[in-house]
């Protein structure tokens, strides 16, 4: 049998170890070249961070809304007849939007007016029936004091012949009886005439109700209608039409929403965490593309959607030409005044309420990456949270091409 023996080759070795000693040295560079840089001074620029009193606003977007909204509703059961405006109209209060037919309305106003008028009648036949029945009353009244008289009459001559032993004694009290039950029988008839009277009064007053209940029911179906002509209400525009041509509805059917253009409110969406720190008041800056409009905050909701909060901000200044329901705005709203604010002016690629890495000068000839965590950005001023101080040198320029070094040295 023949035995090969291995030849060892030393060589490989050797190779083996050198290649890993070069990579070692590879990586060290790297990583070397990773944390340091060279960058030469007059490619950069820098600002310094400051510190003062600044008024801190946030940024807001959202809408312009009608500030006086109406619903128009059916006044009754009716078929949509006409439609006379469609949305997007300017209306104002007289504006005819639709009409409603309903003929059986129309039918119990003749009804309703046909029943008052009868009505009205009767009261006066029964105003003339009563003057007639006071007459007898006072024709009454009036017979029984003749009666009263032509016993005093009697009662005089037969004291005077009493006196001349002419009359009997009997004749004379016979006369005072007639008078004293004449006298009593007027007292009678007067009370029973002011009775009358008060009855009278009542009776009149009854009728008077039914008249002024059935002119309240001829109003109310007159009102209805006349309302089946729908009117705006308002000044302003149509902004939904809810009925089609030969609809019917019901009596609340809503119709159509007709909504005021030039008294607006804005409708901002505030960011969730500064929601609390804005009060009820605090100013407003409109932008509309075509100007700016002054107003303040008038309603703050507590409900989060989607990381905001709905406000409403009441217009203080005059609107722009633009200015209209549903367009979209922008605006800056006052949140609070810090006395001691650190910032910096906002340069391109600085967001607020973020955490970026900056590069901060820390000697003549060093920079080294920090982070630093951002509040605010207002007025182009941007609030540091953490990370730098007032004094502090941050470069300004653009430093993408650095972003995987963390530290840089200047060379002039």
């Amino acid at each position: 049998m023949e035995i090969k023996l291995t030849k060892n080759q030393p060589w490989k070795k050797w190779l083996g170890l050198s290649l890993f000693i070069i990579l070692v040295s590879y990586a060290a560079f790297a990583v070397s070249s990773k944390a340091t840089k060279e960058v030469a001074f007059d490619t950069l620029t820098f600002q310094t961070v400051e510190q003062g009193a600044l008024d801190v606003f946030t940024n807001a977007y959202g809408e312009f809304y009608s500030a006086k909204e109406r619903l128009l509703t059916a006044p009754a059961m009716g078929k949509v007849a006409e439609i006379l405006v469609r949305p997007g109209t300017k209306i104002t209060p007289e504006t005819v939007i639709l009409l409603l037919s309903n003929p059986k309305l129309e039918q119990e106003v003749n009804q309703a007016k046909g029943e008052l008028a009868q009505q009205q009648a009767q009261r006066e036949a029964f105003k003339y029936e009563q003057q007639n029945l006071r007459l007898d009353y006072q024709g009454r009244i009036a017979d029984i004091e003749a009666e009263i008289e032509k016993a005093q009459l009697e009662l005089s001559v037969n004291e005077e012949l009493m006196d001349l032993g002419v009359a009997s004694k009997i004749e004379l009290q016979r006369a005072k009886l007639s008078v004293k039950q004449q006298t009593k029988r007027l007292k009678f008839q007067k009370e029973k005439y002011e009775q009358f009277i008060e009855m009278q009064g009542y009776q009149l007053t009854q009728r008077d109700i039914t008249v002024t209940q059935q002119k309240s029911q001829v109003a109310l179906l007159e009102k209805q209608l006349d309302d089946m002509y729908v009117k705006a209400g308002i000044n302003g525009s149509l902004q939904s039409l809810e009925v089609e041509l030969g609809q019917s509805v019901q009596l609340g059917t809503s119709l159509a929403k007709v909504g005021s253009d030039q008294e607006l409110i804005a409708r901002l969406r505030l960011p969730q965490q500064l929601a609390d720190q804005i009060d009820i008041g605090s100013s407003v800056k409109i932008n509309t593309q075509k100007g700016y409009v002054t107003a303040h905050i008038s309603r703050i909701e507590s409900i989060v959607t989607n990381g905001s909060v709905l406000a409403e901000a009441a217009i203080d200044g005059e609107l722009t030409s633009n200015a209209r329901p549903s367009l979209s705005v922008s605006a800056n709203v006052f949140v609070k005044h810090d006395p001691k604010a650190t910032f910096i002016k906002q340069t391109s690629g600085l967001r607020p309420r973020t955490k970026q890495s900056l590069f901060v000068k820390t000697s003549e000839n060093t920079i080294v990456k920090r982070d630093v965590l951002f509040g605010e950005l207002s007025q182009n001023k941007l609030i540091i949270i953490e990370g730098l101080t007032l004094g502090d040198e941050v470069i300004s320029s653009d430093t993408r091409n650095y972003e995987n070094f963390d530290q840089l040295t200047i060379t002039y």
